[in-house]
């Protein structure tokens, strides 16, 4: 049942009304273990092997026994390709092989994101715009709609907003692209992972955008 309500603003910063929220997506206690099981699990995924070492059976050279089994004195060894010599082969090292995916079922990821939409609503760190709309693209606009949104977060050096957008705008997209402090994003690619290294969110033509986070629950064949 929408219970919560919210303020919409222009572009301007000026109040333009009001857009009930679900329950269900901003109204959610914390919990702590499913938003880092979920983050933790796609920060995984995300991550690259980059890492790499050469076996035994990948270095150069060690076709021929160095020196004869007996007779020399010497300790035997068959190959200085062996990891008891300088230059020879790894045991156990990493290999850009390994596999850091950790699975994560659609249910669980929406959930997590709620959560985190849950916390930031209650924090008073998410901003509903009726539209943002720019002529053309212009960072002086940007600046300007940044300044009457968030005075202070516009002067953070980082990770200050993300700008949620219902649909591609190349427009809006270029003309924040200079600001290291702001990310512009569509709706539907939003995740938790997102939503916690920004300190506020914008949430864009409230009706849509909220349609299409509230779709994200839904798994294929739900109606």
């Amino acid at each position: 049942m929408d219970t919560l309500q919210a303020k919409i603003y222009n572009q301007k910063g000026k109040e333009t009304g009001t857009v009930k929220l679900p329950e269900t997506v901003f109204g959610l206690k914390w919990n702590a273990d499913l938003v880092h099981q979920v983050v933790t699990s796609m920060e995984s995924s995300a991550r690259a092997p980059v890492a790499h070492t050469k076996g035994r059976g990948d270095v150069r050279g060690g076709g021929k026994k160095p020196w004869q089994q007996k007779g020399t004195g010497r300790a035997r060894h068959g190959s200085i390709r062996s990891p008891l010599w300088r230059h020879g082969g790894i045991t156990g090292g990493p290999t850009k092989e390994k596999n850091f995916e950790r699975k994560v079922n659609k249910k669980m990821k929406a959930k997590a994101l709620y959560t985190v939409l849950s916390k930031k609503f209650k924090d008073n760190e998410i901003t509903f715009v009726d539209e943002i709309k720019l002529p053309g693209i212009k960072t002086k606009l940007a600046k300007e709609i940044m300044d009457s949104l968030f005075a202070e977060a516009s002067k953070k050096k980082s990770n200050a907003i993300l700008l949620s957008i219902p649909s591609k705008d190349k427009n809006v997209e270029k003309s924040f692209h200079n600001f290291s402090n702001v990310k512009v994003d569509e709706i539907r690619n939003m995740s938790p992972l997102d939503i916690l290294k920004y300190k506020y969110v914008v949430i864009t033509n409230p009706d849509r955008g909220l349609a299409m986070i509230v779709n994200k629950l839904k798994v294929k064949g739900e109606k």
